[in-house]
């Protein structure tokens, strides 16, 4: 079974597509929790505002799946947990794959499923544990027709702050998203990089294959508007974010703000008048 039928329906007509991702709460580190504390309520407040896919865990992923209609949001299943967050990394670091991954993202009707491949100073086992789970997903992934989203993920040392320090390195970054569609990823959800103008050496290492910027750490709304403008118009084939969402104080506006980036072409005023309530033009 070929991958296009779901990439089809995780894409839209214009081969673009913005991932809300709400699966934070999987990696056991409490700043994560901000804005998802009620995972009711935050699926359905984002599913309202009608992004192209959401973005879970195993045993969050029913709360889409069980909204009623054919229009809600296609799921994005997480693949891997790990331990490497906190503001130390502990004695034994780990990036494990739920159980039979591929057949449970079926069951559940996913359109895709996401794995992770970390970058750390000094970690060169996790990153060798998270090369074979690309490897182990690949297989099955073809088999079923599964999407295989790779996050590959170049970290700065938990020391300077933990949680998600991001090396905007691009020549860190370039190298590791090739090394990700070298082992069959079908679309790389990447690292932004510093400076944002560089990215289109991101696109094109990916050769073709769709890219997906991260979002990462909350970020003010003229400046992860801002950003996200630069990397569609770069050449970015969407995003996915998830505490520049979840975390601020309107979810439903903001992603209908990002939608309109995203698919419309819109400008950073137009989609902070979004944002305000004001009216799009």
């Amino acid at each position: 079974m070929s991958v296009t039928a779901r990439m089809n329906r995780l894409f839209a007509s214009d081969g673009k597509c913005f991932d809300v991702a709400i699966d934070h709460g999987f990696f056991n580190e409490v700043s994560f929790l901000s804005g998802i504390e009620n995972m009711q309520k935050a699926v359905e407040t984002i599913v309202t505002a009608g992004p192209d896919a959401i973005q879970l865990s195993i045993g969050q992923a029913k709360l889409l799946q069980n909204v009623p209609g054919k229009q809600k949001s296609s799921l994005v299943l997480r693949s891997d947990v790990a331990n490497v967050y906190g503001p130390t990394l502990p004695r034994h670091v780990f990036s494990q794959l739920i159980h039979n991954p591929v057949e449970q993202a079926v069951q559940l009707d996913a359109a895709c499923i996401v794995v992770n491949v970390f970058l750390i100073p000094n970690q060169p086992e996790l990153y060798h544990q998270c090369i074979e789970n690309v490897c182990r997903l690949k297989p099955d992934c073809d088999k079923y027709g599964m999407p295989l989203m790779v996050e590959p993920l170049v970290m700065q040392p938990n020391e300077k702050g933990g949680a998600y320090m991001v090396d905007g390195d691009i020549n860190k970054i370039v190298p590791l998203v090739r090394q990700a569609v070298e082992l069959g990823a079908d679309i790389i959800k990447a690292d932004p990089c510093d400076p944002v103008e560089q990215y289109g050496r991101v696109i094109e290492a990916a050769g073709g294959k769709p890219v997906l910027p991260r979002g990462g750490g909350r970020a003010p709304d003229d400046v992860i508007l801002a950003r996200t403008h630069a990397l569609i118009q770069l050449g970015a084939s969407g995003i996915v974010y998830g505490r520049n969402v979840v975390q601020h104080p309107n979810p439903n506006a903001m992603t209908r703000a990002f939608m309109a980036i995203v698919h419309e072409g819109a400008s950073v005023d137009r989609a902070l008048s979004i944002l305000n309530g004001g009216r799009s033009n």
